[in-house]
């Protein structure tokens, strides 16, 4: 374990911005990690965990010590005639674990393909695409707890996991580290192609018989057409949630824009894509300097190659005011501000 001062963060965050770790350092075990954490020169140390980077917009250098959780893994625990459970370390990148279960035909993961992003870091925001997210095929999580620097277990149940959210954004933030997680996936799919544009895609790619990898190649499909590469065009893929509004309010909306869409949350709320929000507000293809809002997906900041964290960061308070002043409407981010 090598612990390095003045590290440039821009490879390790997926919009490509530069800053500075005042510490840095890599760790590949738990034993790793603890011993980073019991180094007594980062007792009082600010610190930075990362995955894979795709929900951070940094604005500042770091003047504490970063952690990039590099733990690798894939193992089956346990099996029977219906279902599997699969345990992944939480450095793990996301979508080739997705691309391992398909592979190996375990079911339930397939809508969520080409999400950016580590193992670790898809329960703490409770990730989701086209009808699935995380809680519908989490089975439980590995966390070290920094204070007692033991390993515990948390069950579904215990994340209280939400719309984008967990318990490690609120009441455990930032006294936990996930350090692997546990998905329960079946072996006989029920597959979810009504959300999106799944079905149009499945036809157009001339799908006459349904199968995870079908749904996988549909969902790649449409992400890469839709949203852009981070490797070509610096970005964090959605940077706000999906809202959830009353139903009353969105039945006063739909008077002045009735071409509205809307998703039932249950009787009384109804999510609104944000996307089609900000693009009625007039931001899709937005471009000021070397930052902007895709031409192709609005709900998506860009770095287009020399922007920094804290124009991204006012572009999105425009968006937010823009969309609060038109619709009534609060946008709330899904990245995290450093």
């Amino acid at each position: 374990m090598n612990i390095q001062e003045n590290v440039s963060l821009k490879p390790y965050n997926t919009f490509g911005l530069e800053a500075t770790a005042r510490y840095f350092v890599e760790v590949s075990t738990v034993d790793e990690l603890k011993n980073a954490l019991q180094n007594p020169a980062f007792h009082a140390v600010e610190k930075l965990f990362l995955g894979g980077g795709s929900n951070l917009l940094l604005t500042k250098n770091y003047e504490g010590l970063v952690v990039k959780i590099a733990l690798k893994g894939k193992e089956k625990i346990f099996e029977d005639e219906n279902h599997v459970l699969i345990q992944a370390g939480a450095g793990e990148i996301w979508h080739q674990f997705v691309m391992f279960c398909v592979e190996n035909h375990y079911a339930g993961i397939e809508n969520l393909s080409l999400i950016p992003g580590t193992v670790g870091a898809a329960p703490m925001q409770n990730i989701g695409a086209y009808g699935v997210e995380i809680k519908d095929i989490f089975h439980e999580l590995q966390a070290l707890n920094l204070e007692t620097l033991e390993i515990e277990t948390f069950t579904l149940a215990d994340c209280q996991f939400g719309y984008r959210e967990s318990v490690f954004k609120h009441t455990l933030k930032g006294k936990y580290v996930i350090v692997s997680v546990t998905f329960r996936l079946h072996k006989v799919p029920t597959f979810k192609t009504a959300y999106g544009d799944i079905q149009k895609t499945l036809a157009e790619m001339n799908v006459t018989e349904l199968s995870i990898k079908a749904i996988s190649d549909a969902v790649i499909a449409i992400r890469k057409s839709k949203l852009p590469d981070p490797a070509e065009i610096g970005n964090s893929g959605s940077f706000f949630k999906n809202p959830e509004i009353s139903l009353t309010q969105y039945k006063t909306l739909i008077e002045s824009f009735p071409t509205l869409p809307s998703y039932p949350i249950n009787e009384t709320t109804v999510k609104v894509p944000a996307g089609w929000l900000i693009e009625q507000a007039g931001w899709k293809g937005f471009r000021d300097g070397q930052i902007g809002v895709h031409a192709k997906q609005a709900l998506v900041l860009v770095n287009y190659g020399g922007g920094n964290g804290n124009e991204i960061k006012k572009l999105a308070e425009k968006v937010q005011q823009s969309v609060l002043d038109k619709f009534g409407i609060k946008l709330s981010p899904e990245v995290n501000y450093i």
